[in-house]
């Protein structure tokens, strides 16, 4: 009978793994989860898999650990997850961490590194009995409190994937005196999350006639919060548990530690190298009047200006100029960063009803034009006519704060200078009084990775400004967002295809 069960058992554990497979095939695009973290959490179920399948495994105590990979992608599902960099791996050091450090931190592990409600954040994940969970150092274990001081040491220790808060998310829940001693000792709060308490993935076991359909249930899980920046001197913020919540996600707002100081020196900006404290840089941000409606000339394109009209306007009165000041722009106020791409990709002829007047040039006229990026434009308007950007445009900015550093606002100036046509020109002009400019100020963990051919300054303060303000970049700048996730950073960006200026 024992016998019996332990097969039944191994059986029910295999097709968790292909359960967990199957997950991690169809994460949400939400997630925006690089093809090497699908690998690592591909690897780690197959393994687990593979393990199970051996004849072998009918034998002796049966150990798996299937739970804490399906804890960890419950985790990705859930919609606040986004910018997922680094999966289930330890966490590399600065090489500014002495040789003592290194030694005692070498093997910080680390289950997600994403972005949580626009701010950078580490997930430890714990599938753990809580009966089990101890506090102190014992036989078995190096114990839960210093686990999470030296996850706590590194994090202030790592520049670059510096994290804004730990968090930890206990999938069976956690005993009370041990919720107490978090609370007390390391300053952890309960954060509140519109949080799924059932697993998406279901399991089917038959017993004769009878199907059963098995998920798993994270209703009496705990999730929570430690801002690594203050660590034990954190006064407790009092929460209630994620059990069944439905608050709004968008409204979390995970403590930051301290405004981010910047760089003594830049090369190419002088500005940068002053230290603009968030309160500063709302008070220096320049705040454009918003054209009124009846000034949108129908030159400018109809879906153009339903796009500005969908934005929130950048002058607002006093009362709210201080409610953003007090919330550091976070919260209740949506903000996009937007690099040179997407301000050209809004303005760009081929995006305001130009391709059949384009497709009607003459060839000759369209390569001598363009010249090397002939190829690369019709691509481009061919995208535009089974897929208007427009439309996507208008679905990411509705409702949202548009916001651009002044290095973007130069750059596009003259980029419109040079090449744009009257109608650009005119739609450029109108964009910009839809936007708040703020002056560079990227974040100091952007400005902590080094300057190469893919991550070149430029890129970085633009990229380190929206991360500064904890605002996703709109972007078709993929091959440096690329280069910074293979660096383990989680930044918040949005994609959109690219378009150029065609002289409309």
């Amino acid at each position: 009978m024992e016998e019996e069960q332990r097969v039944a058992q191994v059986e029910v554990a295999k097709q968790r793994c292909k359960c967990v497979i199957d997950a991690i095939d169809k994460l949400p695009c939400s997630t925006n989860i690089t093809h090497s973290c699908k690998r690592t959490l591909l690897k780690l179920a197959r393994a687990e898999l593979a393990f199970l399948s051996r004849p072998s495994s009918s034998s002796g105590p049966l150990s798996v650990n299937i739970g804490h990979l399906e804890a960890v992608v419950h985790m990705l599902q859930q919609p606040f997850i986004t910018g997922v960099s680094r999966v289930c791996k330890p966490i590399p050091l600065s090489p500014s961490v002495s040789s003592e450090e290194r030694c005692s931190l070498k093997h910080i592990h680390v289950d997600v590194v994403c972005t949580l409600n626009r701010k950078p954040v580490w997930i430890i994940v714990s599938d753990r009995n809580p009966e089990y969970i101890s506090w102190d150092r014992c036989r078995k274990s190096k114990g839960l409190k210093l686990r999470i001081q030296e996850v706590l040491a590194a994090a202030q220790s790592n520049l670059t994937l510096r994290p804004s808060s730990v968090i930890l998310f206990f999938a069976n829940g956690l005993a009370t005196h041990i919720y107490n001693k978090l609370r007390d000792e390391l300053g952890a709060s309960e954060i509140k999350l519109d949080f799924s308490v059932f697993s998406s993935d279901v399991l089917e076991e038959t017993e004769g006639d009878w199907i059963n359909v098995i998920a798993r249930s994270y209703r009496n899980s705990c999730v929570l919060e430690i801002n690594p920046a203050v660590g034990r001197d954190v006064v407790p913020k009092s929460g209630c548990s994620v059990r069944g919540s439905a608050v709004d996600s968008s409204q979390i707002d995970l403590s930051v530690g301290k405004t981010e100081t910047q760089p003594q020196q830049f090369e190419e900006n002088p500005r940068i190298g002053e230290c603009f404290h968030l309160e500063l840089l709302v008070d220096e941000a320049k705040i454009q009047p918003r054209p009124v409606e009846e000034n949108v000339g129908t030159n400018l394109g109809d879906t153009f200006c339903s796009i500005l009209m969908g934005m929130k306007p950048s002058s607002m009165e006093n009362k709210i100029f201080e409610s953003m000041k007090s919330r550091n722009l976070l919260g209740e106020i949506d903000l996009v960063n937007f690099d040179t791409t997407a301000l050209i990709a809004l303005v760009s002829g081929i995006s305001n009803g130009g391709t059949k007047k384009l497709l009607a040039t003459p060839e000759s006229e369209i390569r001598q034009r363009f010249k090397g990026n002939f190829d690369f434009v019709i691509g481009q308007i061919m995208s535009e006519i089974q897929n208007p950007i427009h439309i996507e445009f208008g679905r990411i900015l509705h409702g949202k704060n548009g916001l651009i550093c002044e290095s973007v606002l130069v750059e596009f100036k003259e980029l419109v200078s040079m090449c744009g046509g009257p109608n650009e020109k005119l739609r450029a002009d109108r964009l910009i009084d839809y936007l708040r400019v703020v002056p560079d100020t990227p974040s100091e963990r952007m400005m902590g990775l080094p300057t190469t051919r893919k991550l070149a300054l430029k890129n970085k303060v633009v990229f380190g400004t929206g991360d500064h303000w904890h605002a996703p970049t709109l972007t078709a700048n993929m091959a440096f967002v690329r280069a910074v996730s293979q660096t383990g950073m989680s930044l918040s960006t949005i994609e959109h295809r690219p378009r150029a200026l065609t002289g409309d």
